[in-house]
């Protein structure tokens, strides 16, 4: 059974930035990938980004290319997602994931979820 745990969610201003951390427990087989997802409020849930333990492949949603950063420690089991110059539509909640297979932008291909953290960014 995989576990996610994620932290570092909060309110911030427009242009500021914020790191999400997720810790993952449990087989390693079975999260070779690790994504997160956010959620608004009224909306589906969709793809951020996105990081394969092994070879470290990365995805990005177009709307956060070159503002968000995802990373992972394997020493840790902890996937990382720096977001820079936040803005008001990237408020949501934030989901951590894993699968076993490669990256997937579909929320359904991902077995485990973490609880989710907020994050609210101010105009």
């Amino acid at each position: 059974q995989v576990q996610l745990v994620e932290s570092g969610g909060g309110l911030v201003q427009a242009g500021e930035s914020l790191s999400l951390s997720c810790a993952a427990t449990g087989r390693a087989m079975d999260y070779a990938t690790m994504a997160w997802f956010r959620q608004a409020s009224g909306t589906e849930r969709e793809f951020v980004a996105g990081i394969t333990w092994r070879l470290g492949f990365r995805n990005y949603a177009d709307s956060v290319k070159g503002r968000f950063t995802i990373s992972s420690d394997n020493a840790k089991n902890t996937v990382s997602l720096q977001m820079n110059n936040l803005k008001p539509e990237d408020t949501g909640v934030y989901y951590c994931a894993a699968r076993v297979g490669t990256i997937s932008l579909r929320p359904y291909d991902y077995a485990y979820w973490g609880q989710g953290t907020q994050v609210t960014v101010s105009s």
